[in-house]
């Protein structure tokens, strides 16, 4: 069984919806057409409408063209995906149902109902709340950083650890970085059978790269103010032997 933990200081389920969005590569696009995936063609404008670029055979343009009142009901869907590499890389799933219109030869879309599932399960995101909602202003840096941090700071990642609980730490045999937001870092401890997710609020949000590095120094301060966690290392004791 994985972890259960209380998610200090986290973004809210709207704003988490429209960072999913605003991230997101590729888009699976499912209509009376039948479905369809696309890679790269599609983009947002600030309300969260979603501009999707198709090509002009298409049968999801086709059918929106030929639909009696030219909008066809289709669903989107987004997925959230780790970018560094860790057992179940898939962090949330977005839903966007609502209603297609041709506009200037590509597809605008207007969401009429918003679902996002996460690790602790599945929730309706209020519409005007995902309108009004911003993205996460590190949810494009997101995937640069915490490859730098994993790639070039282990170090660093394995000295976090000291700031989790000696529990949710037994039987680790690799940590982490999972996801950063302007709230928190979140580390995924793997063990041999399952794994669990670790939250690190930061002590003030960060709005950009700068304010994150302080606030992840300041993490790490307190890290190396702590003891070292016994449960990882009786697992690097184990390991070694």
């Amino acid at each position: 069984m994985g972890d259960s933990h209380t998610w200090t200081a986290a973004p809210a389920a709207a704003e988490q919806a429209r960072s999913v969005l605003a991230a997101a590569w590729s888009c699976a696009v499912t209509a009376e057409g039948g479905r369809e995936e696309f890679v790269g063609a599609h983009t947002v404008g600030d309300d969260g409408r979603v501009l999707l670029h198709v090509p002009e055979d298409s049968a999801l343009l086709a059918a929106a063209v030929c639909a009696p009142r030219g909008e066809p009901s289709a669903v989107l869907e987004f997925a959230d995906v780790a970018p560094v590499p860790v057992r179940g890389r898939i962090r949330a799933r977005l839903w966007l149902a609502g209603w297609f219109a041709v506009q200037d030869g590509h597809l605008a879309f207007r969401p009429t109902r918003v679902v996002l599932r996460r690790p602790s399960g599945a929730v309706v995101v209020d519409v005007d709340d995902f309108t009004a909602a911003a993205p996460d202003p590190l949810a494009l840096a997101e995937a640069r950083l915490l490859t730098h941090l994993a790639d070039c700071h282990g170090d660093a990642v394995q000295r976090l650890t000291r700031l989790v609980e000696p529990d949710s730490l037994h039987g680790a045999v690799r940590v982490r970085p999972l996801a950063v937001d302007r709230h928190g870092l979140t580390l995924r401890i793997e063990r041999l059978r399952d794994q669990g997710d670790v939250r690190l609020p930061f002590h003030a949000p960060a709005d950009d790269v700068g304010q994150l590095t302080e606030r992840v120094h300041v993490l790490l301060s307190q890290a190396s103010a702590a003891s070292c966690p016994r449960a990882l290392q009786w697992q690097r004791t184990d390991g070694d032997g």
